[in-house]
């Protein structure tokens, strides 16, 4: 009886310790400054949230990750401001993540609003949305495929999109995330990135970007710690063009998990 209960308590303390860090929510908000060579600056503030249907499990996996490798189904919403010269951009966006229970099947969906208002009267509003279905072949890859859409007053359009993403542990002990995306036809963007985790609570990491209906690319470096399994801070610094003109962006964001 007394090993009956040393091993009960022994489960006990086990079972809470792999809960300690669950979260089932978390809230984010973040701030920016792109400093062009020819023009002015401009700054952008934003804020974002994902509500998880069922909490979190970070185990020993690197918190930043911890939802991905748990398969945690989401909604999330975004919003971003940005100054545009004397111009004005707001961002609206929700979307959905669905990792389909007892299989290796991914869904996800989003849709959003692009608004410009310009100083001198009038806006340009334009309508995005996506969608993709995915399969997990190996823990912490997935593979997913999909469409993604533009719809406003001069033009639509929808192209197929194609993407990656690989979380896994190197020989030495540290974690690494591996992404990378792809539109093909009028859109016409792709997008490579790779985080380094030194430890559980901290990554850095960089990333490429490039889209020829914009005529844009820029490529990006950024750190992530984790101060508490809550509370986290991120720097991004990116080196970007548009058509001839060069420009940098500085930006800083803060997540809280609840």
């Amino acid at each position: 009886m007394k090993k009956l209960a040393i091993a009960s308590a022994l489960l006990s303390a086990l079972a809470i310790t792999g809960t300690a860090n669950a979260y089932q929510a978390e809230i984010g908000a973040s701030a920016g400054l792109i400093d062009p060579d020819n023009g002015s600056s401009s700054g952008s503030f934003g804020v974002d949230g994902t509500y998880y249907f069922n909490p979190v499990q970070t185990r020993n996996a690197p918190l930043a990750e911890a939802a991905f490798l748990d398969r945690a189904s989401n909604v999330n919403a975004k919003y971003q401001y940005d100054e545009l010269g004397n111009d004005e951009r707001h961002q609206y966006g929700v979307g959905a993540e669905y990792f389909v229970p007892n299989s290796d099947f991914y869904l996800s969906g989003n849709v959003g609003r692009d608004d410009i208002k310009f100083d001198r009267g009038g806006d340009f509003d334009t309508t995005v949305y996506g969608a993709e279905v995915g399969y997990l072949p190996a823990p912490g890859l997935l593979i997913a495929a999909g469409l993604k859409g533009y719809d406003n007053d001069n033009e639509d359009g929808v192209d197929p999109t194609l993407r990656a993403k690989y979380v896994t542990t190197l020989s030495n002990g540290k974690d690494i995330n591996l992404e990378a995306g792809a539109a093909f036809g009028d859109l016409d963007e792709y997008n490579l990135a790779a985080d380094y985790f030194i430890d559980k609570t901290l990554s850095i990491g960089v990333d490429y970007y490039d889209n020829d209906l914009r005529d844009s690319n820029e490529f990006g470096i950024n750190a992530r710690k984790f101060f508490t399994p809550q509370v986290s801070l991120e720097g991004r610094v990116g080196f970007g063009e548009v058509g001839n003109n060069d420009y940098n962006r500085f930006g800083v964001a803060a997540k809280y998990r609840f």
